[in-house]
């Protein structure tokens, strides 16, 4: 479903995502835990694998990854029940997720650093440029950022899992050309593709956005951290003229095939700045 998009004005969207020099990826807790809630090896190293073809492009890559409640979760076998338990847990699992980051990225030599924030610091000024120039000293030297919600004080952040949005923020504030939300489904759909056979895969979004979101309002039930933030934060960066993508975690070079153009997962076309040339 395109209505009220035409092939060239997606054409140039792609073209406009494959050429963005600074790119942030956000990966889900999904996409990197297991049924059980443990780190999955497989899919972090698939991560950081998409996340090298990039770095081997000459751009620019910042991640926002969720997990460290999954992980913690995992790691000790605790249920959150209470956000003083998801607080908890988000402390154990921070740091096993770190660690296994450096481990993955040290494969290819990659140096990567934390970053723990909260709304505060995205909203406060001078917070906010200290941030910033903090994330610029370590594009400069190489080193590959790696944001997460600091969900041991945030409580508000835990109850709406609010990295989608944080990604969508970090995305306008740092000057980036493109913002890619991998999850555990393909795109944005006209049905939950988990458990409706018939839905389909929406190609791009743009002036239909209104359509989509009553397809989404009607066939979600999830609205916590689910389709309807990820959407949202799509949808703000395509506002400021920046390209976005929701795609497949698992998809087979994810992150290659939107850097040559090639249609994968659900694009937002940007509402200025993009033209059918």
């Amino acid at each position: 479903m395109r209505e009220g998009l035409e092939e060239p004005s997606i054409g140039a969207a792609r073209r406009l995502a494959a050429d963005a020099d600074r790119v942030i990826v956000k990966a889900g807790t999904n996409s990197l835990t297991d049924a059980d809630s443990n780190l999955d090896d497989e899919k972090l190293d698939k991560l950081v694998d998409d996340i090298e073809d990039l770095l081997k492009r000459d751009k620019e890559v910042i991640l926002v990854s969720s997990g460290s409640i999954g992980a913690g979760t995992g790691r000790i076998e605790q249920s959150s029940g209470t956000v003083e338990e998801s607080q908890a847990l988000s402390t154990v699992g921070q740091s096993l997720l770190m660690h296994r980051y450096t481990e993955s990225f040290d494969r290819y030599d990659r140096k990567v650093a934390q970053l723990l924030l909260t709304q505060h610091d995205l909203e406060n000024p001078e917070r906010f440029t200290n941030l910033r120039n903090t994330i610029e000293t370590l594009l400069d030297w190489g080193v590959v950022p790696i944001i997460n919600e600091n969900d041991a004080v945030a409580t508000e952040e835990i109850r709406i899992g609010d990295n989608d949005m944080l990604s969508a923020a970090t995305t306008m504030g740092v000057d980036a050309d493109l913002l890619v939300t991998l999850t555990d489904v393909g795109g944005v759909y006209t049905g939950n593709p988990k458990d409706d056979d018939d839905a389909e895969r929406i190609e791009a979004v743009g002036t239909n956005y209104d359509e989509v979101q009553e397809i989404i309002s009607e066939t979600t039930t999830d609205g916590f951290g689910g389709i309807q933030t990820k959407v949202e934060g799509a949808r703000d960066v395509s506002e400021h003229g920046i390209p976005a993508y929701i795609a497949k975690s698992t998809e087979p070079d994810v992150l290659e095939k939107i850097a040559t153009a090639k249609p994968v997962g659900t694009i937002f076309v940007p509402i200025n700045g993009v033209s059918d040339d």
